[in-house]
Parts: C-alpha cells; sequence; structure tokens
C-alpha cells in the first residue's frame, strides 16, 4: 500500500471511530408522564415549588399543582430536583466537526469565499460523539451554523436526539451567517502588513455587496412575467433574506465592525443579528434604536485589547441587559465545550447579571432570536417536551442531570466522557486505589 493510500484508510477510519456514538435516539412518547414534586422553572416566570409538568404526545399539557390526571399517567418523583427547559446553544459547529485536527471530520467550512447556498442541517451528523456529551449537561437544542468564506450559509436549530438530520431539525434556514472583516489589523507577530489587511477588508465588504446587488438583480428577473432566468442556487438562498424572513447573522466583536455592519443592514434593509458583540455594549444605544439583538459568543474569554478590563468579556451580558439590548449566551465555537454552555452564563451572573436572566439567557432568549420560542425555550402549555431534570441549580458546576426528554422522548445520559470514567475507575479499583 502507498503512502497516500495508507494515510487516506486512517483518516477514515477515525472518521468512523469519532462518529459512532452508541447512545440510542429515545423512543416516542406513548403515554403521559408527569414529573411530581419538584421545583418548574419555566424561564418564562419565577420558579414553582413542589409543582407538577405533565406532557403527552411530546407536548406540555400542564403545569402547575394538585393537577388531576389521566388515567395511565406514568408519575416519576422529582420531589428536591428542578425541572429547565432544554438549554440552548445559540451559536456552535456541533454536528458538523469532530475532531479539528483529522480533516475527514470537519465539514463546517465550504471552499469559497460567497456560499449562501450552504444548508448546515443537511451536513449534520447525528452520530457524533460529541452530542452525548453536550445533553449530559443539560444542552438539548443547537444552533449549528457553518462558517468560512465571506457569506457561510445558513444555520440551523437542531435538537439533539434522533437517527437522522431531517429527525433533529426543529427549524431549518435560522439565519445567513457572514463574516464581517475586522476594520483594524490584528495586532500579532505574524500579521500581514497593515495595507495588505485593508486591502482585504475592502475586498470582503465589497463581496458582500455585490452578493447582495446580484440576488436583488436575480429576485427582479425571476419575478418579471415571462422571465427566462435560470435558476442560481446561490441567489435563490438569497431571497428569504431580501424578502425579510431570515436575518443575517454578521459576526462582528469589534465596535467598528457593529458599526459597519448595522449601517450596511440599514441601507440594504435587512434584519440583522449580531454574533460575538465583545463590543456591543459600546455601541447599544445604536443597537436597541434598531432592536438589533446580540448573540454573545462565549462570555469565558480573555480582554481582546490591553486597554480592557480583565472582566470586559465576562461583564457583557450584564451591560447589555442593562441598556436594555436584546441578548442571548452561546459557548464558542468549538463544538466539544458545549457543554459548558451553562457555566457561560454563571459568570455573567458573578459579574453583575441577574440569575433569572442568565437562566433566560440560553433558553427563552435564544429562542426568541432563533425564531423558535413558539416551540422551545420555556416551559409552557402546548410548547415541546424539551426539558431536562437536574439535582440543583443548572448554574452551579456540581448540578447533576439526571434525566432528559426531548419532544417526550426520554434520551440516554451516557457519553463518551462517562464511560471513560467508568472505565478507568475500574482500573483504580483492581489496584485498591479508592477516591
Amino acid at each position: 500500500m502507498n503512502p497516500s493510500s495508507l494515510c487516506l484508510l486512517i483518516a477514515l477510519l477515525w472518521a468512523g471511530l469519532a462518529s459512532a456514538a452508541p447512545e440510542v435516539p429515545g423512543q416516542p412518547q406513548s403515554r403521559p408522564i408527569a414529573l411530581v414534586g419538584g421545583t418548574v422553572c419555566p424561564a418564562s416566570g419565577p420558579p414553582l415549588e413542589s409543582a407538577t409538568l405533565s406532557f403527552s404526545e411530546g407536548k406540555i399539557v400542564a403545569i402547575g399543582r394538585d393537577l388531576s390526571l389521566p388515567p395511565g399517567t406514568e408519575k416519576i418523583d422529582v420531589a428536591g430536583k428542578r425541572v429547565y427547559p432544554g438549554l440552548i446553544n445559540a451559536h456552535s459547529q456541533l454536528g458538523l466537526m469532530e475532531i479539528d485536527l483529522v480533516r475527514a471530520t470537519r465539514d463546517q467550512i465550504e471552499a469559497g469565499e460567497i456560499n449562501p447556498n450552504v444548508k448546515a442541517q443537511i451536513a449534520f451528523n447525528p452520530d457524533s460523539e460529541l452530542i452525548p456529551v453536550a445533553r449530559s449537561n443539560g444542552v438539548l437544542l443547537s444552533l449549528t451554523a457553518p462558517s468560512g468564506g465571506t457569506i457561510s450559509g445558513t444555520s440551523a436549530l437542531m435538537q439533539l436526539d434522533g437517527w437522522t438530520w431531517e429527525d433533529m431539525t426543529v427549524r431549518a434556514g435560522v439565519g445567513m451567517h457572514i463574516a464581517w472583516p475586522r476594520t483594524t489589523p490584528l495586532r500579532t507577530s505574524v500579521r500581514p502588513p497593515e495595507q495588505i489587511d485593508a486591502a482585504r477588508r475592502e475586498r470582503a465588504i465589497s463581496a458582500i455587496r455585490q452578493a447582495i446587488a446580484d440576488a436583488r438583480g436575480y429576485q427582479s428577473a425571476r419575478s418579471s412575467p415571462g422571465s427566462e432566468a435560470k435558476f442560481d442556487a446561490r441567489w435563490e438562498a438569497l431571497l428569504p433574506v431580501l424578502e425579510g424572513k431570515m436575518p443575517v447573522v454578521v459576526n462582528a466583536d469589534e465596535i467598528t465592525q457593529i458599526q459597519a455592519a448595522v449601517a450596511w443592514a440599514l441601507k440594504e434593509k435587512l434584519r440583522l443579528v449580531i454574533l460575538g458583540g465583545y463590543d456591543a455594549p459600546r455601541c447599544a444605544a445604536l443597537l436597541r434604536e434598531h432592536d438589533i439583538p446580540v448573540i454573545v459568543n462565549g462570555v469565558n474569554r480573555l480582554p481582546q485589547r490591553v486597554s480592557d478590563p480583565y472582566d470586559a468579556a465576562y461583564s457583557v451580558p450584564a451591560r447589555l441587559h442593562g441598556a436594555g439590548v436584546r441578548f442571548c449566551i452561546a459557548e464558542q465555537n468549538e463544538p466539544w465545550n458545549a457543554r459548558n454552555l451553562p457555566y457561560h452564563a454563571s459568570t455573567a451572573v458573578a459579574f453583575g447579571l441577574p440569575a433569572d436572566e442568565a437562566l433566560r439567557a440560553i433558553t427563552l432568549n435564544s429562542a426568541q432570536i432563533l425564531g423558535a420560542a413558539d416551540r422551545v425555550g420555556s416551559l409552557e402549555t402546548g410548547k415541546d417536551a424539551t426539558l431536562f431534570v437536574a439535582s440543583g441549580d443548572i448554574l452551579e458546576v456540581p448540578t447533576q442531570v439526571e434525566m432528559a426528554f426531548i419532544q417526550g422522548r426520554r434520551v440516554d445520559l451516557s457519553d463518551r466522557h462517562k464511560r471513560l470514567w467508568e472505565k478507568y475507575k475500574e482500573k483504580y479499583d483492581r489496584m485498591g486505589i479508592r477516591n
């Protein structure tokens, strides 16, 4: 076997090992279930202690005390525990990336700079080993987004249980993702000369403007009577953006990026969501005036400038909340860290964000910004029974998720991390070593 063939075989073997989670998707709900005696934390209102939450056929049917339950209801005692809506990671590449160093397991980037026709849900891997790890800590939904290039494509809100990507798609076409170029050069030892940075920035901005102009021309041509304009997948994908049915999600952290993106979106009459938002509090009045929400892409990160205070990133959610800007919190791009989503929210609490707002920032606020609040994000009658039971406050590290349901299906909470823990626990038990 020649060296290139051997390398290909090894990559394929790694891909197979990396994408074969053994957890079996939950079975559809066959009878009503009631979680009895716990503290229901709906996210849309104050917690309700010693309450019962019942759901049937995948939907929540009642929440309260002393409920009259239908015959045949399965009652689960959750006294002393808390019931939460499934946490929503509002930006990730979960399902698109498995092992960063193995090219065969990375499907988040498409070749080329202008790819509005890319659809994240179609490339989503339902057997990713990272999915069970995320849901073991209450993350039951994730916005999976492409990256790379200037216009990366559309994201989709995925529920983290199912046999196929079709089963797992809650909402496709959530947003068109655009990487807005920085307006100031990065201060690194290997950065290109500033004039090259400027040239690249101008080319990227020009490409974004030209893509929108071409899509408008295509829209006009296709809608003309007797038109013979040929179908173009790229410009067809941008039509929902031009019609206001889909927002553009612009990745922008520094204030000049955000201001430039807002000015462009207003000029083009496009709906806008800011992703990143490190400097969003510095232009909060602009964002509030135009009702532009922010997906804070990670709270636990370093200051971006040497002049910034150490807590600049930690306090972004509290400052946005104080300024009246709509926002939610997401884990940073690495999908293997999606399980840490609640701890980004708890860091925000430590730096000034009220605890109830922190819970909303990873549940209901996320659902509202992603256009799925009619189904998920809070515990309310008529919504999907996508929820979990925890031993305590989900924003605290010692809390354990004890059971979870997605659309009423009880999901397997085992994962690779737990299996490895059991394996090495057995090793040290055999050696006579005890904790």
